[in-house]
């Protein structure tokens, strides 16, 4: 595919600004809603941020690293952007869809491409009871909190909680708990990526428990229901030095 309308958008620091002034001045840009391809320059978070803000798009996204944290991102290289477009490896993504019921009765919906994390708002642990398609699997789980992680995310907050890699293209989420007190052997599931995954906060009023998808977040929680969204889909580009596949695989076995 030819990627002649090239969008660039670059986070709020030094070096994302100074390499949008020199791609813009080699390539050229256009309004991203009109581009073939969206080049977010930063690092992971702004990649987020950029996805959530065109995830009602179609427009592939091509990160290029220029921030602190650059797992999703392509090396910065000024240099033959048109073919390593031309070349570049596809991912799909799908997000998560999270619907939160809060204390008072209040609905609120946000979609997480990374994770969906339960979080102790208090300094007394959660008690938190899970059903998974409709069927209770844990009683009640005291802990710190839990995630419901994408493949995509699954190396970042998932994994620093110690939870499970998945490999892109595996149709699995991750659910992990957060420093559980009770059961303290519990290590989390991997479930398939269609399962209905739904939070139920024990003593709520007590035990207070704010919900976070990616960077949304819903405070005092009573039910937290997650599912695949299956209205979005979004499209990442990597050089093929730089596959997200490969990354993954590789990411296993850090030291």
């Amino acid at each position: 595919m030819a990627y002649d309308r090239i969008a660039f958008v670059a986070a709020d620091i030094p070096a994302a600004r100074d390499a949008e002034r020199q791609l813009i001045a080699r390539y050229g840009t256009c309004d991203p809603l009109t581009a073939d391809v969206i080049i977010p320059l930063g690092g992971d978070g702004f990649m987020l941020e950029t996805l959530h803000h065109f995830i009602d798009s179609s427009i592939p996204v091509y990160g290029m690293h220029r921030g602190s944290i650059g797992f999703l991102m392509n090396n910065f290289e000024e240099e033959g952007l048109r073919d390593r477009l031309a070349s570049a490896g596809v991912v799909t993504l799908r997000p998560l869809r999270m619907t939160a019921t809060t204390i008072d009765g209040n609905r609120h919906d946000a979609l997480a491409i990374n994770e969906v994390s339960l979080l102790r708002e208090s300094r007394q642990a959660a008690k938190i009871r899970i059903e998974v398609d409709d069927v209770t699997r844990l009683e009640e789980l005291i802990c710190d909190g839990i995630l419901v992680s994408t493949p995509a995310g699954s190396t970042a907050y998932n994994l620093s909680a110690h939870g499970p890699i998945i490999p892109l293209g595996s149709n699995l989420i991750a659910l992990t708990p957060i420093s559980a007190f009770r059961p303290r052997r519990w290590r989390g599931a991997l479930l398939p990526s269609s399962a209905k995954v739904a939070f139920e906060i024990l003593e709520a009023e007590k035990r207070p428990v704010s919900a976070v998808a990616d960077y949304t977040e819903i405070r005092d929680v009573r039910k937290v229901e997650v599912t695949e969204d299956p209205t979005h889909r979004l499209t990442l580009l990597f050089d093929a030095e730089h596959n997200l596949e490969e990354r993954i695989v590789r990411e296993q076995f850090l030291p």
